[in-house]
Parts: structure tokens; sequence; C-alpha cells
């Protein structure tokens, strides 16, 4: 590992796109030491939430290929990396992956040819990456297969986050379908919903009132108890044939649901939040059939 920091330092310039990114040599050097827990102080890289997908990192530039690599690495993913058209075929022969950054100014084959390849034949999830911003290059780009485009120079923890954008939404795309369940009532605290009548009841008598909205995301909660759900599978779970994506209201949604479940909505014990992951119903739920 300290080879790579060391091969990853005498590679960059205060010119390198990778560099300008962070703003100077010196961040991004400590910040390399501190991904693989070899900096003067000792200190230790933490770990992440993040499973290990396969990522490939294409770019013929060494001063951002590298670096990049041992970047996204160091948030738990797989990274292989290629400087041409002709190392990524190579390595889509051999080993899958679950997304590719790709370069679109390369030599020989360009990027956004290797993209439509990727996208009529593979299916792999693309980010593009290009010194060009124009819309009609980004455009061309989306058009052509690529799931997102990011500009250079670029912020490397921009990227991460675009990364898991589209790995997330490929996960809720992939999930099974939830099979139904029927009639019955779903036991949790001191509350009880009732999914032949829709309804909320507490232990008390009282009856909550809860939109169509409402009822879908919590039935969606109840069935997956302790259990952090993306939004993007709170999607999943929740939207309808019939029904528009409400993407955008997955947190007022939460919010509204929270005041009528907890006793302080400031400071929910039930539908807790998962910071950066999504949001769990933290009860043990019995279900009984109708």
């Amino acid at each position: 590992m300290r080879t790579i920091i060391i091969y990853c330092l005498e590679h960059l310039s205060e010119r390198s796109p990778f560099v300008r990114a962070y703003g100077s040599f010196d961040i991004i050097s400590s910040q390399i030491q501190y991904m693989t827990g070899s900096s003067k102080t000792g200190t230790s890289g933490t770990s992440t939430v993040m499973k290990r997908n396969r990522i490939l990192v294409v770019d013929d530039h060494e001063d951002i290929r590298y670096p990049l690599a041992t970047y996204l690495g160091r948030y738990g993913l797989d990274v292989s990396t290629a400087a041409d058209a002709e190392d990524v075929r190579a390595l889509l022969a051999e080993r899958q992956f679950d997304l590719i950054v790709l370069d679109v100014m390369l030599p020989g084959e360009d990027g956004l040819s290797l993209c439509r390849y990727i996208y009529e034949h593979l299916k792999i999830p693309v980010i593009l990456l290009s010194a060009m911003v124009e819309p009609a290059d980004r455009i061309a780009g989306l058009e052509l297969g690529a799931d997102d485009y990011v500009p250079k120079p670029f912020d490397p923890r921009e990227l991460l986050a675009r990364i898991k954008t589209v790995l997330r939404r490929l996960d809720a795309v992939a999930a099974p379908a939830e099979p139904p369940l029927g009639d019955g009532h779903y036991y949790f605290e001191s509350w009880v919903l009732d999914v032949g009548q829709r309804e909320l009841r507490h232990s008390d008598g009282r009856a909550i009132e809860l939109s169509p909205v409402e009822y879908r995301l919590l039935r969606a909660l109840v069935e997956h108890p302790n259990t952090v759900l993306s939004r993007e599978r709170l999607l999943s779970l929740t939207n309808r044939d019939d029904s528009t994506p409400f993407d955008r209201s997955i947190d007022t949604q939460i919010s509204r649901l929270r005041r009528k479940l907890e006793d302080d909505a400031r400071r929910p014990r039930l539908l807790r939040t998962a910071w950066g992951d999504g949001y769990l119903l933290s009860a043990d739920v019995r279900r009984l059939r109708a």
C-alpha cells in the first residue's frame, strides 16, 4: 500500500485535474495518505457502508487514473483501471463490472464510441468524464447510453456521490418485486396497521387517517422492519402503475408519518433516519393474517 502512495505522489503535479479539484498538491497528498492509514500521525482510514461493487476507471492520464482508483477504493469499491479502449475490452472479456467511469477523450477509439458499445451490448452503467462542458456534449453522451456526465476538473467527492446514486438506482431496479401479501394486521409498539381496511389504530382505540401515499409508505416499512430502505427502494415498494413517483417528497411523507406515530416527532424512536442511506422502522413487528 505504501508503494501505491509513493507512486501516486510522484506522478501528481499541480497541473493535474485531480489535484486542481482539491485545490492543492498538499491536500491531495495528505488525503491519499489518510485513505490508506499511512499518514505521519498514524491515523487509519475508517470503514465504509458501501458494499464491494466492482468499478472500472478508464482514463489515459495516470495522474487522474491511479489517485482516483485509490480514492474510490477507500470507500469500499473494488476498482480496476484501464488507459484506453483496448484495455477496457480486454478487461470486460475477463470479468464483470457494476459501473464504468469513462473518460471521453481517449487515444484511439474514443470514450463515446466505447460508451455506445457498452450500452448496446453489455448494459453496464457508465459515468462519462470530459473536459467538454457544453450542453450539446453532455446531451450527446447521455443519448449514447451514459447514465451520468461529470465535467473536468471534478471534485472526487461529487463523483463518488454520483457513483453511489447510480448503484442505488441499479439495486432498486434489480430488486425482486414484492409478492402480494393480502389482508392482515401488522402489530408494532402500540400500533396496528389493518391492511384490509387500510387503517392505522392505536392501542388506546384511536384511528389515525392515512393518505394513500402514507399508507403505502408505512406498509413498506412494516413489511421490512429494522431494515434500512433507501429512497430508491421505498420508491420501488410504494409506486404503483397508476401512480406518479414521489421521490422528492419521500422525506416529507416520512415527516408526516412521524407526526402521527411518534410521541415527539423531533426525536423519533420508530421511524429513524439512516443518514445518507434512507429510513428504517425500528420496531418488532408481528403479522397476523385476517
